[in-house]
């Protein structure tokens, strides 16, 4: 596993080797992005596509290369499906692919990174968060994010430290990602001496008022999911619907604007981990585009983020 004081800079580092040591005159370089282009992820393989395409553009502009080399961007659909991800990464390693920009879900990575691996591939994960892609001994796998041991604790950590009377709910959608950090966030908390309610519901659910009405029998105060942005986002919507006085933290999944476009406002003052702002930025406005609230300062840890803010408020 890469040392956490490199982790940040490795894959740009890997990534400049890969390209630039193969160089010759008029080479085509070819890199892939490989990620959910369709299925309930699509919104973030769009957002892996859209981003390596910015970032190519940039390099082929910058002279870096030496010779007139470019690199050429391809781009494969796995629809977050571990059967698929393996076709796609037999696909790409029968082409001349130096490196591949993916996968989103962790179930889509670790079986890919096998295949990547035997073929001297390097592997760049945005989002892939469970901690079993990086303790298997591949050298050529990078996550850029923080792994579930990671944000599940400071998450875990936050909840104990600023809500320390308030009852706790801990759920997941049953998949691999929401079920291993939330699983994370309620040992932690265990060990921290908490009582934690532990709840699930069905990945593509769209109903959550049961749920929010046993929390609310209950007196849960803060939730934290494990789960997509799509569940999180109605379960806050339809929290602020019933009044609940609940607070939802969730992990990165909530890093997208169609979370906004499912909350609304009642999405201020929801909480999330994430990896530092970049260009060592560190305080940075976390609101929903239309809000007329202040910016909620988050405060940057290693390798997350937290906003500190409910609606109105500033910490």
């Amino acid at each position: 596993m890469v040392n956490k004081r490199h982790a940040s800079v490795a894959p740009a580092a890997l990534l400049f080797c890969a390209l630039v040591a193969p160089s010759a005159r008029g080479t085509e370089i070819e890199i892939a992005v490989a990620g959910p282009l369709t299925g309930s992820s699509a919104a973030f393989g769009a957002q892996m596509r859209d981003g390596a395409a910015a970032a190519v553009e940039v390099l082929n502009a910058s002279g870096q290369f030496p010779d007139n080399a470019k690199i050429i961007l391809s781009v494969a659909d796995d629809a977050c499906d571990p059967r698929q991800a393996v076709a796609v990464a037999n696909k790409l390693t029968t082409e001349r692919i130096l490196l591949v920009v993916g996968h989103f879900c962790s179930s889509s990575s670790i079986p890919a990174s096998d295949i990547y691996s035997e073929a001297g591939i390097v592997q760049v994960s945005p989002s892939s968060s469970t901690p079993q892609l990086t303790e298997r001994g591949l050298e050529a796998v990078f996550p850029i994010c923080g792994r579930d041991d990671q944000q599940g604790a400071v998450a875990a950590e936050y909840i104990h430290t600023n809500y320390p009377i308030e009852r706790i709910a801990v759920l997941d959608d049953k998949s691999t990602a929401g079920k291993g950090i939330a699983d994370v966030v309620e040992a932690r908390l265990h060990r921290l001496g908490r009582q934690v309610s532990r709840q699930s519901y069905v990945a593509g659910e769209r109903n959550f008022r049961a749920l929010l009405t046993r929390m609310k029998k209950d007196r849960v105060r803060v939730a934290y999911i494990g789960g997509y942005h799509t569940e999180v986002g109605l379960l806050v919507r339809q929290a602020a619907e019933a009044k609940a006085d609940l607070t939802v933290m969730a992990n990165d999944p909530l890093m997208t604007s169609e979370f906004w476009a499912i909350t609304g406002s009642a999405g201020n003052g929801t909480l999330l981990t994430f990896m530092p702002p970049p260009l060592g930025t560190p305080m940075l406005p976390v609101r929903s585009p239309d809000s007329k609230l202040p910016g909620c300062p988050v405060k940057a840890t290693h390798y997350t983020l937290m906003p500190l803010c409910k609606p109105g408020q500033r910490r």
